[in-house]
């Protein structure tokens, strides 16, 4: 699969460069997208074939499309960053290839190589390097995804499937300028249950969070905080991001990888970020009455949450029905600061990268 070669389509109609930096001055998060994106198609008979790095175009789609149908669909969500030197980098690219592989088989896709997945990756930031925005937090947003593209109606594993690139450049997620984010805690909705696809990265565990989601934007809130299924006590995850306690003797806990929560990609790096600090780590249950019980006490200093799109960001308050509390002072914590800087100083090349995380392009 590493020779598999990519046919270059040109592109009949960029956009202008004066319009393209018009679009990239202040982009809203996922709503510009890049001149092209990559595509390779699978069946069971020729396997991968058909790589393309073609105009970003409509998809035409069968009214049969298993996908439409059974939703059998994953996919990643990465970023390539501007490094000070002017070149372009990726940022543990692999584990999104493997992760992606994962997702495939939860769901009982065919899996991508690894390799290909990866060149994928960079023959989109190849082709449209020119669109990283100059602003803060400035990213190419790559979304690589994949859906059964069969036409057929009946309840099986597809036999067909077509996997893409799509890039957005995006500035920092959250724009309201808040120190902090306030959350909401579902106490009627569940993300994900045991034996689910709470570990796949498919799109239908985030349609699940929408109604939640939609309710805790409508009483004022930022993010929605899911408790899990079975006793509706134990953090599990926001809709998109995966959460973080520091304790007020600098320990930091979060919830373990039982199968109902996304591995994040983010998250794994800053264990290993706050391990290298030397702060005691702990991957264990969290409950909503021992949450706000440390947040009342003082004994939980500092919580935040961590994700590709949002980096790292500071939880200040936490509302569960008619009762809120807040966290620490209600803004960033020291911690907090300290694992985001370590964190964005790798991603940028502005510190040693120890741990191989960062390919250069």
């Amino acid at each position: 699969m590493s020779s598999l070669a990519f046919t270059h389509v040109p592109h009949p109609a960029p956009v202008a460069p004066d319009a393209r930096a018009a679009a990239i001055a202040d982009p809203v998060f996922g709503r510009i997208f890049t001149d092209h994106m990559v595509s390779i198609r699978y069946n069971e008979t020729q396997g991968w074939h058909d790589a393309q790095v073609m105009p970003r175009g409509p998809l035409s789609l069968d009214p049969a499309t298993a996908v439409l149908h059974y939703a059998q669909e994953i996919f990643e969500g990465l970023k390539a960053y501007r490094l000070d030197d002017g070149t372009m980098a990726l940022f543990r690219v692999q584990a999104n290839a493997a992760r992606f592989n994962a997702s495939a088989r939860r769901m009982a896709m065919a899996e991508l190589p690894e390799e290909l997945f990866i060149a994928a990756v960079r023959e989109i930031v190849r082709a449209d390097a020119a669109w990283f925005p100059p602003v803060e937090g400035g990213a190419l947003y790559l979304r690589p995804f994949m859906y059964a593209s069969e036409a057929f109606l009946g309840v099986k594993p597809a036999s067909e499937y077509h996997f893409l690139v799509i890039a957005s450049p995006v500035g920092n997620y959250f724009k309201g300028g808040a120190p902090a984010v306030s959350l909401w805690v579902s106490e009627d909705y569940t993300r994900a249950a045991p034996g689910g696809t709470g570990a796949a990265k498919c799109g239908g565990n985030y349609a699940a969070s929408l109604v939640a989601q939609s309710e805790a934007i409508a009483k004022g809130h930022d993010q929605v905080v899911f408790l899990d299924a079975a006793e509706h006590r134990w953090i599990e995850e926001l809709g998109g991001m995966n959460m973080f306690f520091v304790m007020d003797d600098g320990s930091l806990v979060t919830p373990p990888l039982t199968g109902t929560i996304l591995p994040g990609i983010t998250r794994d790096a800053l264990l290993t970020l706050a391990r290298d600090a030397g702060l005691t780590v702990r991957e264990e249950r969290y409950a909503i009455d021992q949450w706000q019980a440390d947040a009342t006490s003082g004994r939980l200093t500092e919580s935040f949450a961590c994700g590709t799109a949002a980096v790292v960001t500071p939880v200040g308050k936490v509302t569960r029905g008619n009762t809120s509390f807040t966290i620490g002072a209600g803004g960033p914590g020291q911690v907090t600061a300290m694992l985001k800087d370590k964190l964005v100083d790798i991603q940028r090349g502005r510190a040693p990268d120890p741990h191989g995380w960062v390919t250069r392009l």
